[in-house]
């Protein structure tokens, strides 16, 4: 399915999209990339179980995490996993570049899996971080939700591989994507 724009008018159209594949594949774990919480919440409800992966602290403003602590108790009251860590295609790179310039390999991976757009590089990554977190089984068929900003508009089936044998990720399918890059 493609979306004719990117953005967050897209959220409840790839969370619906999401929840169906994977019904359909027998899949039960749904990886969500959100910041503040509020896709997570289209996923409440149903027979998943849902990983949430937030931006690490200090993404935005040194110190600070974006997911209010209220959203936080509430997510986890109703059985959602909450990973806030730094994120497996930015780290240390991203600081190396950021201090000294030049060009790194993961932010080489981030930007070859972005011809593809954002959302399905962040799929990729939300979904091998949380498997790297203990927090999805090995080996298994899971469903990932991203966007290209706020809100999501992407939804890929990914059998992710821990970080240390990232290229043996596989992305089965990709439910949903916009259009626009």
């Amino acid at each position: 399915m493609l979306w004719e724009r990117r953005g967050p008018e897209n959220t409840a159209g790839t969370a619906e999209a999401a929840m169906k594949r994977a019904e359909e594949l027998g899949i039960k774990n749904i990886v969500v990339a959100s910041n503040s919480g509020k896709t997570a919440e289209y996923f409440l409800g149903r027979d998943f179980m849902i990983t949430c992966v937030t931006h690490h602290t200090g993404f935005k403003n040194p110190g600070e995490n974006e997911m209010s602590g209220e959203m936080r108790e509430k997510l986890a009251a109703k059985g959602v996993r909450i990973l806030t860590t730094t994120h497996l295609l930015a780290g240390v790179d991203r600081a190396v570049r950021l201090k000294f310039g030049g060009l790194y390999p993961a932010e080489i991976i981030a930007s070859a899996l972005r011809l593809l757009g954002q959302g399905v590089k962040v799929c990729v990554e939300v979904a091998c971080m949380a498997l790297d977190a203990g927090l999805i089984p090995y080996g298994e068929e899971i469903v990932s939700v991203a966007g290209s900003g706020r809100g999501a508009d992407t939804a890929c089936v990914i059998v992710p591989a821990h970080s240390h044998q990232f290229f043996d990720t596989a992305v089965k399918e990709i439910i949903c994507m916009p259009r626009e890059k």
